[in-house]
């Protein structure tokens, strides 16, 4: 047994597509909300969080309905053909609409590529588990995310370049270089992968001796690791939506200069990414994801101390991204580890509901604690909520891949 590599990159150009948008999305809507139709913070906040409160209903929708469809492409691939294709379409428009600043229109093309997404997604992401052995997906989510990394990385190359340096520039080109991306993407993978040819065979249902699809014991450290993902999620997006904010008036970052530290921990995740999924392939992926809460709760530890800036708080931040590839690339794989071939788009949407439900919320409660007690609450609170999620972690005891492969079954594939 051994991971085709080639193989797994394809099959990560959808994550790649969705990467690309969400980088863009994260960086100029809320400029274009702001500059072009002088939204202010509150509601600029409102509006960027509907995908995920959209995401947080219609996830686990789409990933059962993607379970169930049975079409001459497989049951994932149209929902990632027919969800870009509605994303492309909806996301040409934005541009239009910001030239004519025309907000209700520019509402319903954003709403537009928000629901494709969510159509998409969670198909696109149980690609990697319906094609792959259990005991390689820790290994092919690294690709994965390695890919979908490449997808925001190409994102920020496109706005540095393309964007004017005006005041309230004209983002279209953007807009166009990452609709052509997605295109490209989801055309190759088309072309490339045969779904209903590379399924992996479902379980036998007549080994199965419990009612439903998980026994009790796995029902609870599914459990535990949906709560695991909320709690490091409160954590991790505590620091992400307001480091900007706090690096400026804590520690005297001028400008867009705060964006430095965070590509040090984008760099560090992604030179991690492989050495981790071969490493969880041979320790096992609880145990890393244990050291990957470790790295992350004590980069929020060390965090607090800084007063002003130093170079060390880019250790920080290569200690923050090393942990959170730790615990990405091994996350997702324990959920479907858990959950039968039938039902891994189901789980999947579950997954996401807990990641996103705390994406919903984290904003709002260390926002809370930022504006009534005081900004050094940010690193405190990450640590604490990084902690609760050691200790959720410690009470799954399912998920880990069985046989584990050698490592030098996890070679390129052609």
């Amino acid at each position: 047994m051994k991971l085709n590599v080639k193989r797994t990159i394809f099959v990560g150009l959808a994550f790649l597509s969705i990467s690309s948008f969400w980088q863009m999305y994260d960086n100029l809507i809320p400029l274009v909300l702001q500059n072009t139709f002088n939204i202010g913070e509150t509601w600029t906040g409102g509006i960027m969080a509907l995908d995920n409160v959209l995401a947080l209903f219609l996830l686990p929708l789409f990933g059962h309905l993607s379970d169930k469809l049975q079409t001459p492409l497989g049951r994932r691939t149209p929902f990632i053909v027919i969800g870009t294709i509605i994303a492309i379409v909806f996301m040409l428009l934005i541009p239009v609409a910001v030239r004519q600043v025309n907000f209700l229109f520019f509402f319903i093309a954003l709403g537009g590529v928000l629901l494709a997404l969510s159509f998409y997604r969670t198909p696109a992401v149980a690609l990697m588990p319906d094609v792959t052995p259990k005991p390689l997906r820790s290994m092919a989510n690294a690709i994965i995310n390695l890919m979908g990394s490449i997808g925001g990385m190409l994102s920020l190359v496109f706005i540095m370049f393309l964007v004017p340096k005006v005041d309230n520039p004209d983002y279209s080109l953007v807009f166009y270089a990452v609709a052509l991306v997605m295109a490209i993407a989801v055309i190759v993978l088309l072309t490339t992968i045969r779904e209903n040819k590379l399924r992996i065979p479902e379980e036998k249902e007549d080994e199965l001796t419990f009612e439903g699809d998980m026994d009790p014991p796995t029902r609870r450290s599914f459990r535990f690791l949906l709560a695991s993902v909320f709690f490091w999620f409160l954590a991790y997006n505590a620091i992400t939506t307001a480091f900007s904010r706090y690096a400026i008036r804590m520690w005297g970052f001028v400008g867009g200069g705060f964006a430095s530290a965070l590509i040090v921990a984008f760099a560090a995740a992604m030179v991690a990414f492989i050495p981790i999924g071969l490493i969880a392939s041979k320790v096992g992926r609880k145990k890393t994801i244990m050291v990957g809460i470790g790295l992350i709760a004590t980069s929020y530890a060390w965090g607090f101390f800084f007063q002003s800036f130093s170079p060390l708080i880019y250790g920080v931040f290569i200690m923050k991204g090393i942990g959170w590839a730790a615990i990405n690339v091994n996350s997702f794989p324990m959920v479907v580890e858990m959950s039968r071939v039938r039902d891994i788009g189901k789980y999947t949407g579950l997954y996401y509901t807990a990641s996103m439900s705390a994406q919903i919320l984290t904003p709002i409660l260390s926002g809370a604690l930022l504006q009534y007690v005081s900004y050094r609450t940010l690193f405190p609170y990450a640590f604490f909520f990084a902690m609760i999620a050691m200790f959720t972690m410690s009470q799954v005891r399912h998920g880990d891949s069985k046989p584990t492969p050698k490592l030098e079954e996890l070679v390129p594939d052609d």
